[in-house]
């Protein structure tokens, strides 16, 4: 990833990042729907099958870009020693907090979104197909707004960028509270078509905002060392969040006399992480010296 984003200027990583994903959310719609009519359609070991052969020569077909993709000599840093720069880093206070916005970013996540297939397919009674439907009518929402976003974020910061994208995702999560059967497929449609516009903006970010904390000798570290902590994060609050779920689903969907859904109350949940993460975008965040 670092190699490619360091053939980009860097006053165009965001339009470059919002180019990137706008290629593959059109190209994944058609997939999506693919896969979803294969599930509906086939028998469970015959659609598996048909998946497997297809991961593997998307797979093949993804060793290949690397294979024939072209470096600039002129362009290519020197190597660096990886622990070294994990070490550095991590004394970097820039860098940490921006980690800690992301781990907690995928605490917000994954405390809903864990567990939307289920509801989903379970509780909404939804199809394989009719999810893909809303998969693709998102991706459709989320091209549109990469390169607004990714526009937005060159010309003020990826910082400001993301006070949208996090207002974004609190209205979504706050929809998704009122998401139940009786209204189910035009409340889910609309949380998650807000929530992929979000997503289409802190999904950069993740890259984009790592690299204006840190030197270009250790952009490769800062970006891994995001994605580790920030996925475990969201892994961990998964497990713990499991038997919570299971228990208002053990219990008929009562919480304190009242009915309720477990993905009710991930939500509101998730909504009011993302409200601290708003305040610690402005509070810190916001303040941080850039390299």
């Amino acid at each position: 990833i670092n190699w490619y984003m360091s053939l980009v200027d860097d006053d165009k990583r965001g339009r470059f990042t919002a180019n990137k994903e706008i290629v593959s959310l059109l190209s994944g719609m058609i997939f999506t729907y693919a896969l979803g009519y294969i599930m509906d359609t086939y028998a469970t070991k015959t659609a598996f099958i048909t998946c497997g052969i297809m991961i593997f020569v998307l797979m093949g077909l993804h060793t290949l870009t690397l294979v024939f993709a072209k470096e600039k000599q002129e362009e290519r840093a020197e190597r660096t020693d990886v622990k070294k720069s994990i070490k550095e880093l991590l004394k970097n206070k820039s860098i940490t907090k921006v980690i800690m916005l992301f781990v907690i970013w995928n605490i917000a996540s994954a405390t809903t979104i864990s567990f939307t297939g289920a509801y989903q397919h379970g509780t909404l009674g939804f199809t394989t197909t009719f999810s893909s439907v809303v998969i693709i009518i998102a991706s459709i929402a989320r091209a549109i707004f990469s390169r607004p976003l990714g526009r937005y974020a060159d010309k003020n910061s990826f910082c400001k960028m993301l006070y949208i994208c996090f207002v974004l995702e609190m209205i979504a999560f706050i929809i998704n509270i009122f998401t139940v059967p009786s209204n189910g497929k035009g409340m889910y449609i609309l949380f998650y078509t807000i929530y992929a516009i979000g997503q289409a903006g802190i999904n950069s970010s993740i890259i984009n905002l790592a690299y204006d904390y840190v030197s270009n000798e250790h952009k490769t570290g800062a970006v891994a060392l995001v994605n580790t902590f920030s996925g475990f994060a969201g892994f961990f609050t998964a497990l713990l969040m499991s038997p919570l779920v299971d228990y208002i689903q053990a219990n008929d969907n009562m919480v304190f006399g009242m009915k309720i859904y477990s993905q009710q109350l991930m939500s509101a949940i998730s909504a009011i992480v993302v409200i601290f993460i708003l305040i610690y975008l402005k509070a810190v965040i916001s303040k941080l010296p850039s390299k």
